[in-house]
């Protein structure tokens, strides 16, 4: 599967700061839990290449 692939599958994600100064994400699909940790400066480029993405997505 790729970026372009249209997909029905369904998760659920959750964003927020962890007791340790990290960023989680956490996505929670079935019986699959993906915790992923970033740091705060990681965070912000992933912020702003989703924000990029949005931006051209809505423009076409």
């Amino acid at each position: 599967m790729g970026i372009n692939d249209p997909s029905d599958a369904e998760a659920n994600l959750q964003i927020a700061p962890t007791d340790a100064g990290m960023v989680r994400l956490f996505i929670e699909s079935g019986s699959v839990e993906i915790p992923m940790d970033f740091d705060p400066e990681d965070a912000l480029e992933i912020a702003e290449e989703i924000r990029a993405a949005a931006a051209i997505a809505a423009s076409r």
